[in-house]
């Protein structure tokens, strides 16, 4: 199993910019699959984006609509991180952010095609 580590979570006011972080201690980083997901109170965990490995030294990068165009997910295979800007964050975007890693997972991306998480981090906007 992964460890991972979250940071970067915090308070910032709407149209404002978080960058979050997913530091890894798997060695073989580079062959997961990296995703976040959200958890806002009283609601199921969602999935907010994911970037996989699709050959080469390419990766794509998938996100749910409700993101599209405002985050980006990306890695650092060097540093065995991954990453979520986030831009333009509503107050519907308050959650708590989690990081996920799997293996030989496809979208549509759902819980169960990740085998690790992290602890989570808290991510609030104000109005």
């Amino acid at each position: 199993q992964v460890q991972l580590v979250e940071s970067g979570g915090g308070l910032v006011q709407a149209g404002g910019s978080l960058r979050l972080s997913c530091a890894a201690s798997e060695r073989s980083f580079s062959s997961y699959t990296m995703a976040w997901f959200r958890q806002a109170p009283g609601k199921e965990r969602e999935f907010a984006a994911a970037i996989k490995w699709s050959g080469g030294r390419t990766y794509t990068a998938y996100y749910a609509d409700s993101v599209k165009g405002r985050f980006t997910i990306s890695r650092d295979n060097a540093k065995k991180t991954a990453y979520l800007q986030m831009n333009s964050l509503k107050p519907e975007d308050t959650a708590v952010y989690y990081c996920a890693a799997g293996l030989n997972s496809s979208p549509p991306w759902g819980r169960a095609d990740f085998g690790s998480w992290g602890q989570g981090t808290q991510v609030t906007v104000s109005s």
